[in-house]
């Protein structure tokens, strides 16, 4: 069952909401048509997709049209307890040997994990061990950063196309400016493009992007801890010792009971 992130959901519906309040409290709900014009919808949108569809290959651009469901999913990411399996692991290691752990593997679900303790398992050298474990931590970060890149070039490309479909409507205003009194409502749709495109980029692209980083750099560390846990385990180490090692990936106000939630700071 997946679980639904509160915070990212709860963030999109506020910021909607708190446009459509300035728009009632400026227009009132007999002015909100104003707000809305097709054309510029389809140049400032229209054009901010297909350029960034321009930018990058077709697969790239339906997984990061995908990727935006992932600021939904809450984070089930702990390092707190990946220690602690950790040091349930080492203990395993210390009195029964390292061939002990294929068995603990068999039916483990974290595939990075299960193929750090295979590789010790069937004795392969310790730096060739961290290389291995490394380019795949290297492979998957190049991976999610594919995916919050298309959203940054999104996030750009957004108040580009609202200035070019804002200068689209000057040149049409600037045209019949002998009738002074289609320059107002000319000049308020003109500048509609570009309200258009401030809202793709800030309230969509901006935030989907910082989220991605999050979870990214909360999943490279949570690999990290993996990595230096199980090079420690086959290096013999105490588990006391591999433990205080591997705190220190965790923020001070956490490191004293490694059962709660990681990831925050004091």
């Amino acid at each position: 069952m997946i679980i639904v992130d509160i915070a990212s959901l709860a963030g999109i519906l506020l910021c909607f909401a708190m446009l459509i309040f300035g728009i009632f409290s400026s227009a009132g709900a007999s002015g909100f048509h104003e707000y809305l014009d097709f054309p510029s919808f389809v140049i400032t949108f229209g054009g901010s997709f297909f350029a960034t569809l321009t930018s990058v290959s077709l697969a790239d651009y339906i997984g990061g049209l995908k990727s935006f469901m992932l600021i939904f999913k809450a984070p089930t990411l702990d390092t707190a307890a990946m220690i602690q399996k950790i040091i349930e692991l080492s203990n395993v290691a210390r009195k029964e040997g390292l061939l002990s752990l294929e068995e603990a593997a068999s039916d483990m679900d974290e595939q990075f994990l299960k193929k750090g303790i295979l590789l010790i398992v069937d004795g392969t050298d310790p730096d060739l061990v961290r290389a291995i474990m490394e380019t795949e931590l290297l492979s998957l970060d190049s991976r999610h950063k594919t995916r919050i890149g298309f959203w940054d070039t999104l996030g750009s490309m957004g108040p580009a196309w609202g200035m070019i479909g804002t200068l689209v409507g000057l040149v049409d205003m600037l045209y019949h400016m002998d009738d002074a009194s289609t320059l107002g409502p000319a000049m308020a749709v003109a500048l509609i493009t570009t309200l258009y495109g401030s809202v793709l980029a800030n309230w969509i692209c901006g935030p989907v992007s910082n989220k991605l980083k999050a979870d990214n750099s909360a999943e490279m560390m949570l690999k990290e801890v993996m990595i230096e846990g199980l090079l420690s385990i086959q290096a013999g180490e105490n588990p006391r010792v591999i433990e205080e090692k591997l705190k220190s990936f965790l923020a001070p106000s956490e490191r004293n009971n490694p059962n709660d939630e990681a990831g925050g700071e004091e």
